[in-house]
């Protein structure tokens, strides 16, 4: 590919100084090279999700793609993905905090636009994203 703009940071670490610090070198292995690591830094620089792969495999980046938008979802509409979600999967609800409410969601649940699988964990749809 020719003409591509990156429009995100790129760190070039030619002392492995920042390597060092994350661990990011792969012990036994090498003590120069990095092992695949993808690290998900927010605006307030607070790393919120790391994955790291061997040095010899390369990285998933569909699921790279999928766990950026699942944050980006979760912190948009304050609720939670469940395992292998994928967009325009329902989210799961924040629990409830007091027994009472939780009584309440659970009786109202179809009302609200939410299925409750039991007091603690309620799904409901999203729009399209």
């Amino acid at each position: 590919m020719k003409n591509i703009e990156v429009t995100f940071p790129v760190i070039s670490d030619l002392t492995m100084e920042v390597a060092r610090k994350y661990g990011m070198i792969q012990t036994g292995v090498s003590n120069t090279q990095a092992v695949r690591a993808v690290f998900f830094i927010d605006s307030e620089s607070k790393i919120r999700a790391l994955i790291y792969y061997p040095l010899a495999n390369g990285r998933n980046f569909q699921e790279i793609k999928r766990l950026l938008i699942a944050m980006q979802t979760a912190e948009k509409h304050k609720v939670a993905t469940p395992a292998d979600w994928q967009p325009g999967d329902d989210v799961i609800v924040p629990p409830p905090g007091s027994c009472g409410s939780a009584k309440e969601r659970v009786e109202t649940s179809g009302q609200q636009g939410i299925k409750c699988l039991d007091w603690f964990i309620c799904f409901k749809p999203l729009k399209k994203i």
